[in-house]
């Protein structure tokens, strides 16, 4: 629209040197004719044809002296158009240069003056517009940089605050299980000993009593501790220590046929030399019941044992999934077997299919030439 607006003042810059013509007819009919070549290169802006049409009406300024009129609205087609040299035809005017008037002459030049002034300007106005839109676009993608990178930077702070939370969780049920734990099992032996030393019929319902509240509040602790060491879990931590340290020799690999659960940070003790390739997937909140974190935990860490001893494969998946209904795991190796691993009679199967059952669970073994696949379903307690 600007251009169009710039052209329109050109060409009433032109419109008398046209007026000042002798030959009424012959000067509209040159207007007419500088108007439309106007119009086409505006509409064909881009196109090789443009170039040929400002050359030729250029050229025809030679022929025709009134049409030098219009010569500055075709010297700005061209600059906008990038080919100013298409207007040197144009200087082939001189040679009827006496055709044109002092005025037409003057109100030419003025218009090549006040073309050449609206390029500068524009030229000027579009470098400082496409400075400010590379800025803009500069301060538009940092600040998207800056976001992610505090998104990021919250994400890990919340990491942060939730493994220290597990972490102090998992100090308090330590202390309760150290020094209360240990001073009601004393206070619960005590009190066995003065129900059999006791002689007075009077104190012996008042000691049954005792004894009774000392075994609840004892129970209470212990709930609450298993409660408080359960929450304290990261499953994802752990599952990732266990990946972490899955590159390890077979005859090094942790073997958890002995049924206890494994501890954060203890997968990691037996480190050897690179063996699988890892590909860890969790995608699950952290509201997981305790026991069932304790029973994905054992199972991933048997069936980690299970590809270290058995397999020769270099790829081990373990993924863990989240659904509205259940809990979803998939170990799954890319070996074939070394000494052929049954699906049935093992230990290990064993016992992860009653980790499995302990949970109201469902796991299967699938052995084929691509590898060895363990599958467990867990439903969510309605």
């Amino acid at each position: 629209m600007n251009r169009l607006y710039e052209k329109l003042a050109i060409l009433l810059l032109c419109l008398p040197g046209f007026l000042l013509s002798g030959t009424v007819a012959l000067s509209v009919m040159a207007f007419l004719f500088a108007v439309i070549v106007s119009c086409t290169v505006q509409l064909l802006s881009g196109r090789k044809i443009v170039l040929v049409i400002l050359f030729a009406a250029s050229a025809l300024c030679g022929v025709l002296p009134v049409l030098t009129c219009a010569l500055p609205l075709f010297l700005y087609d061209s600059i906008r158009e990038k080919k100013w040299w298409l207007v040197l035809p144009g200087v082939s005017v001189i040679a009827n240069i006496n055709a044109l008037s002092f005025p037409q002459i003057l109100c030419i030049l003025t218009g090549l003056t006040v073309t050449l002034m609206l390029v500068l300007r524009m030229t000027s106005l579009e470098d400082s517009v496409g400075r400010l839109t590379e800025l803009h676009d500069s301060i538009t993608e940092k600040n998207v940089q800056l976001a992610e990178q505090n998104k990021r930077l919250f994400e890990a702070q919340d990491s942060e605050i939730h493994v220290a939370t597990l972490k102090e969780r998992n100090r308090i049920a330590r202390e309760i299980h150290d020094n209360v734990g240990h001073l009601l099992t004393r206070s619960i032996l005590q009190t066995g000993a003065l129900q059999i030393l006791n002689k007075d019929e009077s104190l012996r319902e008042p000691l049954n009593e005792l004894k009774t509240t000392l075994d609840g509040a004892m129970t209470s602790i212990r709930e609450s501790v298993h409660d408080l060491h359960d929450d304290s879990i990261d499953l994802k931590r752990v599952l990732q220590e266990m990946a972490d340290a899955v590159n390890v020799e077979p005859e090094n690999a942790a073997d958890s046929s002995d049924g206890h659960e494994p501890l954060p940070g203890q997968a990691a003790s037996n480190r050897g030399p690179s063996r699988f390739d890892i590909n860890l997937q969790y995608d699950a909140s952290q509201n997981i019941p305790g026991h069932i974190k304790l029973c994905v935990a054992g199972i991933v860490k048997e069936g980690i044992s299970n590809a270290v001893k058995h397999s020769n494969g270099d790829r081990l998946d373990i993924i863990f999934r989240e659904h509205p209904a259940f809990y979803q795991l998939l170990i799954e190796d890319n070996g074939h077997n070394k000494e052929g691993r049954e699906l049935s009679g093992g230990i290990g199967l064993h016992n992860m299919e009653d980790r499995a059952k302990s949970v109201g669970g469902r796991i299967t073994f699938t052995a084929s030439e691509q590898g060895f696949r363990v599958f467990l379903t867990i439903p969510k307690q309605a």
